[in-house]
C-alpha cells in the first residue's frame, strides 16, 4: 500500500505570517521581528522531519486531542494542504533553540501522522540579518 502523501501549500497564509510577527515581537524588538518575518516569507522551501523540529525547538509534543492538532490531522487525512511552518534558526553554541514562529500544531499533527515525515518550512536566521 502506498504511503499517504502530505500536501503543503506553496506560500504561508497571511494569518500565519501575522501570527509569526506577533510571536516574534514578544522575543525581539518590533523592528527585528518585522525583519525576521520578511526573511522567513522570502526564504526558500526546506523540509525537516517532524521529530527533528520538535527536538531542535525543545518544545513538547502537544496532546493528540488538542483541537488544533486534531484539525490539522483531519486535513492531512482528507488530503487538504497545510501551510508551511515558519521558523527562526536556533544557535546551539549560544543555547538558543529553534523557534517555531508559526505552525507548532502542524508539526505535532505531522508527528502523529508519521514522525519521520518531512514538514515544509520557511526559515530565517537572525544571525544572517
Amino acid at each position: 500500500m502506498a504511503k499517504q502523501k502530505l500536501i503543503w501549500k506553496k506560500k504561508p497564509e497571511s494569518d500565519d505570517v501575522a501570527n509569526a510577527q506577533t510571536y516574534l515581537s514578544l522575543l525581539f524588538s518590533d523592528r527585528k521581528a518585522r525583519t525576521l518575518v520578511r526573511a522567513i516569507v522570502k526564504a526558500r522551501a526546506r523540509e525537516f522531519a517532524a521529530k527533528d523540529l520538535l527536538r531542535a525547538s525543545g518544545l513538547p509534543l502537544l496532546v493528540r486531542n488538542d483541537p488544533h492538532v486534531d484539525a490539522d490531522l483531519r486535513k492531512i487525512h482528507d488530503g487538504k494542504p497545510l501551510a508551511p511552518v515558519l521558523l527562526v534558526r536556533g544557535d546551539a553554541q549560544n543555547s538558543r533553540p529553534l523557534l517555531i514562529a508559526d505552525g507548532y500544531h502542524r508539526v505535532c499533527a505531522t508527528y502523529y501522522f508519521d514522525e519521520n515525515r518531512n514538514v515544509d518550512c520557511r526559515m530565517a536566521s537572525d544571525a544572517e540579518l
